[in-house]
């Protein structure tokens, strides 16, 4: 099992900064890969950005590229999402999930339904 915890939430305007985190527990050494993805009220749950537990590869959904950075501090177990110039359609709870099967991983990264393991989330809230 792995546990995962989100933090980092929060209420900012238009155009500032956030970093959320991810703190992963448990049977780490069997994740492959690690997304962030959100939902907002009313919609589906999406991908926002992955990276792959050992050789840090990044992806991003075009929505955010540019503007969001995730990486991992190997030494922590810890994955992070760097937010930038923030918009009002970036509010939404934001959710962690962690992968343990590398079968087709950087064709699949973005499907909810391939993440073994979920954090419950933080709020994010961008005021215009």
């Amino acid at each position: 099992q792995v546990q995962l915890v989100e933090f980092g939430g929060g209420l900012v305007q238009a155009g500032g900064s956030l970093r959320l985190s991810c703190a992963a527990s448990g049977h780490t050494n069997r994740i492959y890969g690690m997304g962030w993805f959100r939902q907002a009220p009313g919609k589906e749950r999406e991908f926002v950005a992955a990276i792959t537990w050992a050789d840090h590869s990044t992806y991003y959904a075009d929505s955010v590229l540019g503007r969001f950075t995730v990486s991992r501090a190997s030494a922590e177990n810890t994955m992070y999402l760097q937010m930038s110039s923030l918009k009002p359609e970036d509010t939404a709870v934001y959710y962690c999930g962690a992968d343990e099967d590398n079968v087709y991983w950087s064709s699949a990264y973005y499907y909810t339904t391939r993440y073994d393991y979920w954090g419950r989330g933080t709020q994010v809230t961008v005021s215009s």
